[in-house]
């Protein structure tokens, strides 16, 4: 009789079978014992001291299972068992008992393996498991859908009794509701509300898009170092037209010619004085002249440079003139020996020159791109910058804020810096993307206005400390020469070459009145002026 032994694999088998027993492997297939029927054959092996037919010279390598209820401790017949193991010693014939209970606990029925496909039936399986497996999740599914949450639900409602609230209601709402009233509403009124009230609208600044006056102004110099305009505190604009020295009275509109300078000279710049009782005119030839705008008349002549005036400056009775030269003079005008201190540190012509408002420091710039500022006490600098990379001309001194000061640089620049002129610190610069020929800062608001050359021509108006341009008039042809503003701080009058003299409402006060002058604490009548006693 032969035992045909089911083994894991060729390696396990090959390990454990001694190498005195030739033994050959049978196909794991080919064995009509079922895995129990075997673990209960080799044990019975063992129980009768017995080697296992695979079992190697030491012990065995297959794992024992447990006993089971089913017992074959005899040998099946011959004809039930095929196989092509060794064969044994002939065994002993079990009991009746033995044989009927083998029989009646006998093996399940194994089918044919070659009429069986294992395939098909492998495929069959896994279709009626998925099968099963989507019926059953559709049957929870729509169970699940049919059963409300009861824990969120109760949830919420503990929530919303809580806090006061139905769960039925909005907390928060987009719009507030429409009133409930027997009247008649108006929707309209009720919804469409402005932003901001109409009285806001009407006081909100608007810029000028046009000229509120224009007169003409033939024959004035296109020269960037000159300044041929100023608008005295008695609301008089006087302006250079190359020989000739106009006044133009803006509250009566009348127009005189003050004076007319000697041939092969012309007027290189004017000056009203801070009272605007007397105007300070700049020669091309270096002379100096004090002329009485009421009367008519030319008080004094003050010689003394040897190259042209462009700039001048009045600190009560101390007038600063700038000349080509480099050289900047203060005279004492209540004097015969008029010349008392002499300002020396630019290298080229002196363009722009500026007192401060309480005569303590005076900022001069010049065609060698320097901004100086002086102590009144020193004929030294306290400050030289150097920032600046083209002809320095605009300087303005803050009205509301007196050690600020604002320099504007020319074509190769196109910078407007603010410095502090206490510490000498730059506070803050301005890319204008022109050419800066005047700076004016308001009475009325924290902005300044400087006027532009070269590409733009044009006026801009920037808040300050902020720098945001506020906007900008296109009002010239030309480039902008000089720019003046009005005694009450609303209205700037610019001059260009093309001829052209144009007053705009740059600074139009809103819902209040200004004072009448910007000098106004030094008096507005002659009488006052005369006290200065000019020689």
């Amino acid at each position: 009789m032969s035992f045909s032994t089911p083994i894991k694999s060729r390696a396990s088998a090959a390990n454990c079978t001694p190498s005195r027993m030739s033994y050959q492997q049978p196909r794991l297939d080919s064995s009509p014992l079922t895995p129990r029927q075997y673990a209960q054959l080799t044990s019975s092996f063992v129980s009768r001291g017995r080697r296992s037919p695979t079992a190697g010279p030491g012990k065995s390598c297959i794992h024992r299972q447990p006993s089971s209820p089913l017992r074959l401790d005899s040998n099946h017949p011959e004809s039930a068992l095929t196989g092509t193991g060794p064969v044994s010693s002939t065994p002993k014939k079990p009991a009746k008992k033995q044989l009927y209970r083998a029989s009646v606990q006998g093996d399940r029925f194994i089918p044919s393996r070659s009429s069986t496909s294992t395939a098909m039936s492998k495929l069959e399986s896994e279709s009626k498991t998925s099968a099963a497996s989507s019926d059953i999740s559709s049957s929870s599914a729509s169970s699940l859908s049919f059963q409300p949450n009861t824990t969120a639900l109760a949830y919420q409602s503990s929530v919303a009794e809580a806090c006061g609230l139905a769960l039925n209601t909005r907390i928060l709402a987009f719009k507030p509701e429409a009133p409930q009233s027997s009247k008649p509403i108006d929707l309209r009124s009720q919804y469409n509300r402005p932003l901001k009230p109409l009285a806001n609208a009407q006081l909100r600044r608007r810029l000028p898009t046009s000229a509120e006056r224009i007169l003409d102004a033939p024959g004035i110099r296109d020269d960037y170092y000159l300044n041929l305009l100023d608008w005295s505190c008695n609301n008089q604009v006087a302006i250079g037209l190359d020989r000739d020295l106009y006044v133009w009275n803006a509250e009566s509109g009348t127009v005189t010619n003050l004076l007319q300078t000697r041939p092969n000279t012309y007027i290189a710049g004017i000056k009203w004085s801070s009272d605007g009782a007397y105007v300070a005119v700049g020669l091309s030839d270096g002379d100096v002249q004090i002329w009485d705008a009421e009367e008519g008349e030319k008080v004094r002549s003050m010689t003394g440079h040897a190259a042209r005036v462009g700039v001048l400056s009045w600190d009560r009775h101390i007038l600063s003139s700038g000349c080509r030269d480099g050289s900047i003079w203060n005279h004492d005008v209540r004097i015969a020996e008029h010349k008392v201190s002499e300002f020396v540190n630019h290298q080229a012509e002196v363009c722009g020159l500026q007192w401060r408002s309480d005569g303590n420091q005076l900022a001069s710039g010049g065609n060698d791109n320097l901004v100086n500022i002086w102590d009144a006490r020193s004929s030294t600098p306290k400050f030289t910058k150097t920032n600046h990379k083209a002809a320095v001309k605009a300087l303005a001194w803050c009205p509301w804020q007196l050690n600020l000061l604002a320099t504007g640089g020319g074509t190769y620049d196109k910078h407007i810096h603010f410095w502090n002129g206490t510490t000498g610190a730059r506070l803050n610069s301005i890319d204008t993307g022109s050419q800066v020929t005047s700076l004016q800062w308001s009475t009325t608001y924290k902005e300044i206005v400087s006027s532009h050359g070269y590409p733009d021509n044009n006026l801009a108006i920037w808040s300050y400390p902020s720098l945001v341009k506020n906007g900008e008039i296109q009002g010239h042809d030309t480039r902008v020469l000089s720019s003046a503003l009005s005694p009450d701080g609303s209205t700037l009058a610019t001059v260009a070459s093309d001829e052209n003299l144009k007053f705009w409402k740059v600074f139009e006060q809103i819902g209040k009145k200004m004072s009448s002058a910007v000098g106004g604490t030094l008096g507005s009548g002659k009488d006052i002026a005369k006290v200065m006693m000019i020689r």
